[in-house]
């Protein structure tokens, strides 16, 4: 049994699976060429962040079952590909938690009281108390973006630094109670508003990518300071940069950049008035260790037992079910990410029925693939399927299963209605599988041939001639390809006062926020809105 240390990890990590009898094999700093080579005959590989496990690397290594990451994020892990090919990907969620909360607090203090600067300018023998007045914390509006684990840890260290804490959730309404004591929840605008300080707490993915743009911050209270310690690429820095030479902003702090290391000549730096640290939020020696400790532990569980703890894309199923399921799984995660975006308030009923060849079958890790993809949006919990049944008992969120035998024109067919609290919204998409490649079949009462990936705008609009066209102008006059258009009835309603169409179009790209409001402003559009999908996902053989 081959074991592949690729980075960095805690020798405790090698004394775990000296335990189980495992001896690992540790080769660092490889690119791309290397590891397809090293990890040909490997049953496992062991990742933080410095490598990064491709599809060509999983595609070539034949022996491969399992991929494990000493730590939150899977950024560097194609996981589409790893479920495709029937590996299970594995992360810790919790080693680094406090960590990294821990971070958060440290890099407001230092912003909001000059440290590092003091420290340069005491070390130059420069002693000048009067331009390094800082802001008090306590009383300060303190606002919290994302309310998962390390959000909960910053947001309760607001709270015991007396600070007035605000914050945001997508899964979370303003109008309910917030998961953090003495926490209140608001709007992320109204945040953005009202806060002195705001700390970002959210994975990156599609939807949260440039979250903080340079319009949000425009819209920040005067004289706020910002703090990233969670992805670089949420926050638009060259906006940040400009923000701050005006006075707009009077401080930020990143432990995270879109380019690590930042380039030559990145317009954060040189600047007093920010504090950059080298992506250090899980650098704690307690984090490191017990991170080593985790992922070890689970990979020989694993390899030995079968048990598949903290899995992303699987849970204790073998081999031979997840290469079946494989499609599946993916099919059920973007469907419930596309649901989850469509809904305008947190989803609380999933309905999903099973048809076809899907009926006799074992889906319980389809189900959870349809959890984990409704959950993923504004969370930085590391969504996987172990903690996703707890996440959606703690936000509220029913699944409701049933089979049929009968799937129509298909082999098989996984059909899912989600519904907001009190059934205010209900949305319907179906899909199938061609090929091992997910298709929408319907999206509520619009039958079509669709596949789930990369950029799709959501329009309702009236009924008449030219609205591709004026549409399709729009796009083409910034560079936006559509690759692909489906076009419907729309359902109707009371309200209707005249016939109303839907349109589904593929696109190459995030069209933005200002060219998504010159759409919504043609005289026909009724809605239009964003929807962030997985990426492409090209076929693969199949895997022996």
């Amino acid at each position: 049994m081959r074991v592949l240390i690729c980075d960095d990890l805690s020798p405790k990590a090698v004394e775990v699976f000296g335990q189980y009898g495992i001896v690992p094999e540790i080769c660092l700093g490889m690119d791309e060429d290397t590891l397809v080579e090293k990890a040909a005959d490997a049953d496992a590989l062991i990742v933080r962040s410095a490598t990064r496990i491709t599809r060509r690397v999983i595609e070539s290594a034949a022996k491969l079952k399992v991929v494990g990451r000493a730590g939150v994020g899977v950024d560097n892990v194609d996981c589409a590909a790893a479920t495709e090919a029937g590996v299970v990907v594995m992360n810790t969620p919790t080693g680094n938690t406090t960590t990294t909360g821990e971070l958060a607090i440290a890099l407001m203090v230092s912003l909001a009281r000059h440290i590092p600067r003091a420290d340069r300018e005491v070390r130059a023998g420069i002693w000048k108390k009067k331009a390094l007045t800082g802001a008090q914390l306590t009383g300060k509006t303190f606002g919290v973006v994302g309310l998962g684990r390390i959000g909960r840890v910053v947001a309760e260290r607001g709270v015991g630094l007396a600070m007035n804490v605000v914050a945001y959730d997508p899964y979370f309404s303003s109008a309910e109670s917030s998961p953090v004591p003495g926490v209140k929840l608001v709007e992320l605008d109204e945040l953005l508003a009202m806060s002195d300080f705001v700390t970002l707490h959210v994975p990156l993915m599609d939807a949260t990518r440039g979250l903080i743009s340079k319009e949000r911050i425009a819209a920040m209270k005067p004289g706020a300071r910002l703090i990233n310690a969670a992805r670089g690429g949420l926050v638009d820095e060259p906006a940040v940069a400009e923000a701050l030479e005006s006075g707009h902003l009077a401080g930020a702090a990143f432990d995270v950049l879109s380019e690590e290391p930042p380039p030559p000549g990145h317009p954060l730096l040189g600047r007093d008035d920010v504090v950059l640290t080298p992506h250090i939020g899980a650098s704690s020696t307690e984090a490191q260790v017990q991170v080593a400790l985790d992922i070890a532990h689970q990979i020989a569980r694993f390899l030995l037992e079968g048990r598949a703890d903290n899995a992303i894309n699987a849970p204790a199923v073998s081999a031979g079910d997840l290469a079946f399921l494989g499609p599946y799984l993916n099919l059920a995660e973007r469907m419930g990410s596309f649901l989850a975006q469509r809904c305008k308030g947190p989803v609380r009923k999933l309905e999903v029925t099973y048809l076809g060849e899907l009926e006799g079958r074992d889906v319980r890790a389809v189900s959870l693939a349809l959890l984990a993809g409704a959950l993923s949006h504004g969370t930085d919990s590391g969504v996987n399927f172990v903690n996703a049944p707890a996440l959606a008992e703690e936000r509220g969120l029913r699944l409701l299963e049933g089979h049929e035998s009968d799937a129509g024109a298909y082999q098989s067919q996984i059909k899912v209605r989600a519904s907001t609290k009190g059934g205010e919204e209900s949305y319907l998409v179906a899909g199938t599988v061609f090929g091992k490649r997910p298709r929408f079949i319907r999206v509520d009462d619009l039958h079509l041939d669709f596949p789930p990936e990369g950029h799709v705008l959501v329009t309702s609009h009236d009924d008449v001639p030219g609205v591709v066209g004026r549409i399709g102008t729009l796009l083409g006059e910034s560079g936006v390809n559509i690759r692909r258009i489906e076009l419907g009835k729309a359902r109707r309603n009371r309200d209707d006062q005249k016939a109303g169409a839907v349109g589904y179009l593929a696109i190459d790209a995030d069209p933005g926020t200002e060219l998504l409001g010159r759409i919504a402003d043609l005289d026909f559009m009724r809605e239009v809105s964003l929807v962030r999908l997985g990426e492409a996902t090209p076929v693969s053989g199949d895997r022996s």
